[in-house]
């Protein structure tokens, strides 16, 4: 590969950078990114790649293109760079929902034009290219999308490259990715979000100083709903049928919840309590986290 255009440098983006650069995986590596905070972050850091002012200055000399922006701006970009790009270039992104966005992808992109979808499954709750590692995508999940119409020689070349940055590759369909992620990831993001506006109303409401007694639950709750707020409501409107059964089954267990601690129900609350436990063993088994108390902090 000669060249590659990342465009929107936050961590995702800027982790990328890092590693292409580490593992010389392209002789350039252009960055296009809109925010000008971002973009004095960027010279200060001198990470290893070309600022560039308008991506389709550039679109001819890229083979691969990574769309790391929020997926709102995903739309105005492809309007932006559509008459200059090549069957031969190779798209992808780094989005966390896929199924509406394929049908923009359809509406809006040339029909010559391939889209292979990826999804790495890495990340934080802090964003911008400062907290960008070049180790990110070490030993994690990496999703690629294929459907019907998905270029093959694509998708073999960004399995290849994935697997390059230290990625491990499994391949679906939109539709399962979706269904897996509002469970396995949106689901808990919303009610990480939830619950902390719940303690901030009961805060408020009972005007106590609730948050200087947060308890481990509480703040392991805040960590993930310090996440990036324009990313994570452009995944709940684009995977909002999935993310909405995804709620409603949360609220029939939590409701089930409710009516086994009024009723004092001790052999369904302990049969919940004990099934529930297994998931995280299954995940430490899975290699998917560290069997350390307290995730591991130090």
């Amino acid at each position: 590969m000669k060249n590659v255009l990342i465009i929107g440098c936050g961590l995702l983006g800027s982790s990328l950078i890092r590693v292409i650069s580490k593992k010389k995986l392209a002789k350039k590596i252009f960055i296009y990114e809109k925010s000008k905070k971002n973009i004095a972050k960027i010279k200060k850091l001198k990470l290893p790649g070309i600022l560039v002012k308008k991506p389709q200055d550039i679109i001819l000399q890229s083979d691969l293109i990574i769309f790391c922006t929020p997926m709102s701006e995903y739309e105005r970009i492809i309007l932006k760079i559509n008459n200059y790009l090549n069957s031969n270039q190779i798209i992808t992104d780094v989005g966390s929902s896929k199924l509406e966005f394929t049908k923009i992808i359809k509406k809006k992109l040339k029909k010559q034009i391939s889209w292979t979808s990826s999804h790495p499954i890495a990340g934080s709750e802090v964003s911008g290219p400062e907290y960008g590692r070049a180790d990110l995508f070490e030993n994690k999940w990496c999703v690629l999308i294929k459907d019907k119409k998905t270029n093959l020689k694509h998708l073999k070349f960004l399995s290849s490259f994935w697997k390059k940055i230290g990625s491990k590759i499994v391949v679906m369909n939109a539709d399962k990715h979706d269904k897996i992620f509002s469970i396995t990831s949106h689901l808990p993001h919303l009610i990480a979000y939830n619950l902390v506006k719940s303690a901030q109303d009961f805060e408020k409401k009972q005007k106590y100083n609730l948050i200087k007694y947060s308890a481990g639950g509480l703040r392991d709750f805040s960590r993930i709903a310090a996440s990036n707020e324009i990313m994570w409501r452009d995944v709940f409107f684009h995977n909002k049928t999935n993310i909405s059964k995804a709620i409603s089954l949360f609220i029939k267990n939590l409701n089930a919840f409710k009516k086994d601690i009024n009723s004092k129900n001790n052999k369904s609350i302990l049969k919940k309590l004990t099934h529930t436990k297994k998931v995280r063993t299954k995940i430490i088994k899975l290699k998917q986290d560290i069997n350390k108390p307290d995730f591991g902090r130090s």
